[in-house]
């Protein structure tokens, strides 16, 4: 074995861990080299988002030991920011296993070093916690989660001052205080009891307040009585605020799948706790059909993303992706603000530079400036705060299924997001007379409008030590030999995120990329497809995204078009992969 892992794995099995830890080690030590090797051939990286990665002992895995010297690099941050300040800093943490235990941990080491602490009493979604930051007058918050993860995963988000997750400058501060944590030594454990205050109803009033308040149309939901909804939380935190959101908005017709409504990190009923995937909605669907319901939400283990299916004109449930929903949701604010004349050339929008390019297109026909930024909700967050008492902020949005509306968060809601896409069925159903509107009519119409666009994702998994590197070879490759041609047409651009650079084939110019630096490379064709490439920043994968339009003049040519689209979009996937 690698001497440096066996260092780390002698270290330990010393008395400056506790028995639990040390028998758990020795018993890694038997097994698989190779699995002992993962958990100790590297520190879990604390990245720009927080930590993320597999439960267990080990350097490499989430468990009391990393998580105690993220927190208390944190701390030792916080303390070093705010100099002479009392410091504040809230808690939250989903379902997941060992959620509990490292969201005490956090609140125990913090206060150690001085800091109060107000933890909640029970799970609670990701957007709460970005709310309560604001709401108690925080310096930060943790969210102890792993989003849509597989059940072996737990993560560590951290938040600052505004409910955003970290951004430049504070990011990389933070992190190059946690790796001054070399030893558990330095960490702080005893914790200051009275420095520890449990929340919960109080926060969770205010909060639902606000997204009450988002209500365009409250008298198409009173109209929209048969409007049926099945809602599932994938044993998640949504179960806590979902419901009753919805009932709030009045929407009384809410139908629950049971087996996924009760908490577990287990996620007994799915193979992913992800709304992006089908499978994980194979319940809800069938319960729909029970109960012949007109619209499915299910929202993720934290409860900041949300995935849709609507019923459509052959009476079948149609699940839409997040590009759709997005551009739908995008497209019902703005219409309806227009429509109240709450429209004044001052608000604007923001998506990622994944996202659809359809949004950009609805944004500009309303007169409504729409912000791309780098992947990752915290640069959304960072968008609203940079033009806070400038602009209004109307709405946000990321191809994977996270939408935020209004301000008073600063993450991904589907919590608010659940109660505007209900109310937009309600809307459509109730308004457009004197046939009620499907929300699959109401994407065909934006399509015919706008244009045609299609987007899919392509994922390959590179587990372990190998699959890192294997990762960055692809993207050193992609980087230094750029495709020409891409589905049988010209490269005429590429952008290069990390070098802040866009290159402009046919003119053979280059202009600066006014964002943060990432590892980031899309491609442009002369017939206006693109495709980006990214590692994921959260698992062990290299992503492919591919957006494609054609125009669409009538419904009739919808399919034909729709599948023209297709075929493309297959075309560029191998091709890339070549």
């Amino acid at each position: 074995m690698d001497k440096e892992i066996q260092e780390k794995v002698n270290l330990w099995l010393s008395a400056d861990y506790d028995q639990e830890t040390r028998d758990a080690v020795a018993k890694l030590q038997k097994g698989d080299p190779k699995e002992l090797s993962d958990a100790f051939y590297r520190d879990l990286e604390f990245g720009t988002g927080g930590l993320r990665g597999i439960m267990g002992v080990g350097t490499n895995r989430m468990n009391k030991y990393t998580v105690g010297s993220a927190t208390q690099g944190l701390a030792n941050y916080l303390i070093q920011c705010f100099k002479g300040k009392e410091l504040k800093v809230v808690i939250s943490y989903d379902s997941r296993l060992h959620s509990r235990e490292f969201a005490q941990i956090s609140a125990e080491v913090l206060s150690a070093n001085g800091i109060y602490v107000y933890l909640f009493e029970d799970l609670r979604p990701t957007p709460e916690l970005s709310f309560a930051v604001r709401y108690l007058k925080c310096n930060a918050g943790i969210m102890i989660t792993a989003s849509h993860n597989p059940k072996e995963y737990n993560g560590y988000k951290v938040y600052w001052q505004d409910g955003g997750q970290l951004v430049p400058p504070h990011d990389k501060n933070v992190i190059a205080e946690v790796n001054k944590i070399t030893s558990v030594k330095q960490i702080q454990w005893e914790a200051k009891k009275d420095h520890i205050e449990i929340i919960g109803e109080k926060v969770d009033n205010a909060y639902l307040e606000l997204v009450h308040g988002l209500t365009l149309h409250p008298e198409a939901i009173k109209k929209a009585k048969k409007l049926k909804i099945v809602y599932t939380p994938l044993h998640g935190t949504g179960i806590t605020m979902v419901p009753k959101a919805l009932n709030m908005f009045g929407f009384k017709n809410v139908v629950l799948v049971d087996e996924q409504s009760v908490p577990d990190g287990n996620f007994p009923t799915v193979k992913s706790p992800n709304p992006e995937e089908k499978s994980a909605l194979e319940l809800a669907l069938k319960k729909a059909d029970e109960v012949n319901a007109d619209l499915i939400l299910a929202t993720d283990p934290d409860a900041d993303r949300v995935g849709i299916a609507v019923r459509n004109a052959e009476g079948k449930m149609q699940l839409f992706n997040g590009n759709q929903t997005g551009s739908l949701l995008f497209h019902y604010m703005l219409s309806q603000l227009q429509e109240t004349k709450k429209l004044n050339g001052k608000q604007f929008a923001v998506k990622t530079i994944v996202t659809t390019d359809l949004i950009r297109r609805v944004a500009l026909d309303y007169n409504v400036e729409c912000f791309d930024v780098l992947t990752g909700f915290k640069y959304i967050a960072e968008a609203i705060l940079k033009n806070e008492g400038k602009k209004q902020f109307v709405v946000g949005g990321e191809e994977s299924y996270g939408y935020l509306v209004g301000d008073f968060v600063r993450d991904k809601d589907s919590v608010s997001a659940c109660c505007m896409i209900a109310e937009m069925a309600a809307y459509y159903m109730t308004t457009k007379s004197p046939n009620h509107q499907l929300l699959t009519d109401a994407l065909h119409d934006l399509h015919c409008q706008y244009g045609l666009f299609k987007e899919a994702l392509l994922s390959i998994t590179e587990k372990g030590q190998e699959g890192v590197a294997k990762i960055q070879q692809m993207m050193d490759k992609f980087r230094s030999n750029p495709p020409k041609t891409l589905g049988g047409q010209p490269v005429v651009m590429m952008k290069d995120y990390k070098a802040s650079r866009s290159y402009d084939f046919v003119n053979d110019s280059n202009e600066l990329i006014d964002l943060p630096t990432s590892n980031v490379l899309q491609f442009f064709t002369a017939d206006n497809s693109k495709v980006t490439v990214r590692p994921s920043g959260t698992e062990p994968k290299i992503k492919f995204y591919f957006g494609v339009v054609e125009p669409v003049d009538k419904k009739k040519d919808y399919d034909q078009v729709s599948k023209l689209l297709d075929d493309r979009i297959e075309v560029l996937k191998k091709d890339i992969l070549a």
